[in-house]
């Protein structure tokens, strides 16, 4: 394994972790791992996995590693459509970690029909190319939000709506 490779895989044992809050952090913590890097390098190891930055459940500012086309079912709180957009309430601070990883997987050819996305701090407009989208895509979130079932079991948690005409 070559040393770039050993470090990655330090910096993602890192980010799984939840010890890497910042750039100057992972530099800090891979120099005591035997690995001297600059702030540069640390930011291109960080990208290069994937890692996001991002909110803990307990409000903390971290780089996360999302799971490619899969999401932590506390990340959407509930999905509402009309034509062809779907709105997901987030916690606050997870728009962008789900709005990032909505972006990297069309780009993988995961969300196939998301032209893109727009984040704030708890809610993530997510945009379909199809005119009349928002409704299967808010089924493919809801599916994600609730991995074992098709249809909201839990309807304070996780709802989906169509807008009025």
């Amino acid at each position: 394994m070559s040393s770039s490779q050993s470090r990655k895989s330090v910096v993602i044992s890192l980010v799984e972790k939840g010890q890497v809050h910042s750039q100057s952090d992972l530099v800090h913590l891979l120099g005591k791992a035997g690995f001297l890097v600059t702030q540069a390098t640390a930011s291109r190891d960080l990208e290069e996995i994937g890692a996001l930055r991002g909110r803990r459940s307990d409000g903390v500012a971290t780089y996360l590693l999302p799971r490619e086309h899969s999401f932590p079912s506390e990340l959407i709180l509930s999905v509402e459509s009309s034509a062809n957009m779907a709105v997901v309430k987030t916690p606050p601070g997870g728009a962008q970690l789900l709005a990032s990883a909505l972006d990297r997987g069309s780009g993988i050819g995961a969300f196939i029909n998301v032209i893109g996305t727009i984040a704030g701090d708890d809610t993530v407009l997510v945009i379909s190319k199809k005119s009349d989208g928002g409704a299967s895509l808010a089924k493919e979130l809801l599916g994600i939000a609730q991995p074992s079932t098709s249809t909201s079991t839990a309807p304070s948690k996780v709802s989906s709506r169509k807008a009025k005409k």
